[in-house]
């Protein structure tokens, strides 16, 4: 008997016939007996693998034999376009079981709000954010709405595990199931990730029940990737031109900016030309992927923001400008091409710079090796754990002090704080007048209704704190948002700005409503945004160290890739396996090279620096003391920084740190500053580079 047998018959019958499925693939019948008995199950498969059908038709099986009714299924995906691209599939599929699915996020209607409440579909598709409003509403009847919830299946949960909205979703989980009075199934949707058996830990938290772990196995691991060195933008823009022409090109870059400056490259190349990021409006992004949807000879030059599951259509090419910071990453990107029976995924990577391209080859290099990084939950979420309390007492309508943490104290970050430390965050929201207490009942108190209560407190209900973003119309258009940096500083001329990859000559800018209002121009435009480089790990440091010290070509690599990294090679002719190095130039200068990553490096900054007196800048391949420094003096404060517990050394946090961690004002100073210092810090990879000998070069 084949596990397809033990679907409901109805199911079985859809897939055969409605569906026309002549067969499932191994992975989603391996996966059939232990989603039936309710087991908590991690499904991983790269994009477009199945992983959707593999979990649902199972779960629906649940419901039709165990008849459920009224909304007994949560489907929750981190971003709206990923749900809007799954609701019409899975209606299809709940229309042929004569069941019904609705979506809810921040664009849907109140109408259509109003009407799944009166009437919960079989399943409903959301964001934490939004099942977290409807968890607080007073329109909303949550406990009658979730009453007979069984199962959570969380879509690409390696994107919420690895920031603080994983600690949200676990966090409304918890809730839910309180109201619900029954543990729910979790199941989880994702991504080839380095830990599985972890991430399927953490999401399934104090659940009982079995717990396993399902891979698709790929039926052709084969990949035609490549890397070319460009030398700059305005090349990659070139290159992209005359390459593949007639095909369907994704280029992927990691900048807002920068993606709106290729967008213009791209059209004055007579390239058709989309492009999507997180700053531009929402009608903007939707007719910028559905006409790329449609279109075959075209070029939609985007940011992370579809690296996610969203359906662009056909794809026949992925292009990389430099390099993304982790593996994973890339592997989303290339998992976008090769859905197509007879077409192999592929990525083509375009170095803009030496630097660049060295991370490039070594990011290659670990992928080729098949390293994944582990996806590792923020440690000590103390914000999200006081955003929590609030968000308690408006669904409770008032919170009794002894019992709040009752409904979140199976949540694994919250499980493992000590008593004290929870007390400590009670107490600040407290002292600092945030939230009031009479008779053991904890309330919103004025101070946290204005800084919370705006818009009926969807300030609160939000994890992530955005930089002062302007909003830009045209007529009454939204356009996207902008960074208030743009505006700064004294510009000769007429300002124009960069956004959906045209360019905008401002008009008027209020400033106390933060809206702007542009008309189309042909000048040339720059937008800003706020934002930093993302973090590197000591893995993929190490990697391009191994790059540096070697003298093999990659087969990847180009000519040009290959000449170029010849150059940098040169420069760095010291770089040697399982050393780190003290250079000095001919002007005085120190630089420690350590290839350790963000983590290691801002760690050791802070301890060279107490002990040099000396500020010491970092990033994540070196050190660098700001005023000269002996080098008997750097040699003596490695060394004791070397003699010290690792487990002591932090890194430094500054005031803007702080400021961009929204609900850090909720906790005491040291608190927040100590939660900080354990994240950013790399333990793993401070022990193995000061176990490393030091070479001195100059």
């Amino acid at each position: 008997m084949s596990h397809f047998d033990q679907l409901h018959p109805a199911i079985q019958h859809h897939i055969v016939n409605s569906l026309g499925w002549r067969e499932m693939r191994p992975f989603q019948e391996a996966v059939i007996p232990s989603i039936v008995a309710g087991d908590h199950v991690m499904l991983l498969a790269p994009t477009a693998g199945g992983k959707t059908e593999a979990a649902f038709f199972p779960v629906c099986s649940r419901m039709l034999n165990e008849g459920w009714f009224g909304l007994t299924i949560l489907y929750v995906c981190p971003i709206k376009a990923l749900l809007n691209n799954l609701d019409l599939r899975l209606q299809r599929y709940c229309m042929l079981l004569g069941r019904r699915s609705a979506l809810w996020h921040g664009d849907i209607s109140g109408r259509v709000r109003r009407q799944i409440l009166r009437d919960p579909p079989d399943l409903l598709l959301t964001t934490p954010e939004s099942l977290e409003v409807m968890l607080v509403s007073p329109n909303v009847d949550a406990l009658s709405l979730f009453s007979r919830l069984r199962v959570a299946m969380v879509d690409e949960v390696h994107a919420f595990a690895g920031d603080d909205r994983g600690w949200h979703l676990l966090s409304v989980l918890e809730r839910i199931t309180k109201l619900a009075s029954r543990e729910l199934q979790r199941i989880g949707l994702s991504a080839t990730v380095g830990n599985p058996e972890s991430l399927l830990e953490w999401l399934a938290g104090a659940c009982a029940g079995r717990k396993k772990v399902f891979r698709a196995v790929a039926t052709d691991r084969r990949a035609d990737v490549k890397l070319d060195y460009v030398g700059s933008l305005k090349n990659a823009a070139l290159v992209i031109s005359r390459l593949h022409r007639g095909q369907k090109r994704l280029v992927f870059i990691d900048s807002r900016a920068r993606a709106e400056e290729l967008g213009v490259e791209l059209r004055r190349l007579d390239v058709w030309t989309f492009v999507t990021h997180s700053s531009l409006g929402r009608e903007q992004r939707q007719e910028a992927e559905e006409a790329f949807a449609t279109r075959e000879d075209s070029v939609i030059v985007a940011t992370s923001v579809l690296e996610l599951g969203v359906d662009v259509g056909n794809l026949d090419r992925v292009i990389q400008i430099d390099s993304p910071a982790r593996v994973s990453s890339f592997l989303q990107r290339m998992g976008r091409t090769g859905r197509r029976p007879g077409v192999t995924r592929n990525c083509l990577f375009l170095a803009t710079g030496g630097e660049a391209l060295v991370q490039a080859a070594g990011l290659i290099d670990l992928w080729a090796e098949g390293y994944v990084e582990p996806v590792e939950p923020p440690l000590e979420p103390f914000h999200v754990l006081a955003q929590q309390l609030m968000a308690l007492i408006l669904q409770e309508r008032g919170m009794g002090r002894r019992t709040w943490f009752d409904w979140v104290r199976r949540v694994p970050a919250f499980a493992r704080m000590p008593v004290d430390q929870v007390e400590r965050v009670v107490q600040s929201l407290l002292r600092k007048k945030i939230v009031w207490e009479d008779q053991g009942i904890l309330g919103i108190a004025n101070r946290g209704e204005n800084m919370y209560g705006r818009r009926h407190f969807l300030e609160l209900l939000s994890v992530f704190l955005s930089p002062p973003l302007f909003c830009v119309f045209y007529g009454r258009q939204e356009l996207g948002f902008v960074d208030d940096q743009t505006f700064l500083g004294k510009q000769a001329g007429e300002r124009v700005l960069l956004l959906g990859g045209r360019a905008w000559q401002v008009k008027h800018i209020d400033w106390q409503r933060r809206t702007v209002y542009v008309e189309p121009s042909e000048d040339q435009g720059r937008t800003r945004w706020q934002g930093q480089g993302q973090p590197l790990g000591y893995r993929l440091c190490q990697a391009i160290a191994r790059v540096l010290s070697s003298d093999q070509v990659g087969t990847a690599w180009s000519r040009r890739a290959a000449d170029k990294l010849a150059d940098v090679r040169r420069d760095f002719w010291w770089v040697k396996p399982g050393q780190s190095a003290v250079v000095s130039d001919t002007e005085g200068s120190i630089t420690w090279w350590t290839f350790a990553g963000t983590g290691a490096n801002s760690t050791l900054a802070a301890a060279l620096s107490r002990s040099t007196g000396i500020r010491i800048a970092h990033d994540p391949l070196k050190l660098r003391p700001q005023r000269p420094c002996q080098t008997q003096a750097m040699h003596d404060a490695i060394g004791e920084v070397q003699s010290q517990n690792v487990t002591d050394l932090l890194p430094d946090i500054d005031d803007i740190a702080l400021d961009g961690l929204k609900f850090s004002e909720c906790l005491p100073r040291e608190m927040a500053v100590q939660m900080l210092q354990l994240r950013l810090r790399d333990t793993e990879g401070l022990k193995k580079i000061l176990a490393e000998p030091v070479q001195f070069v100059s």
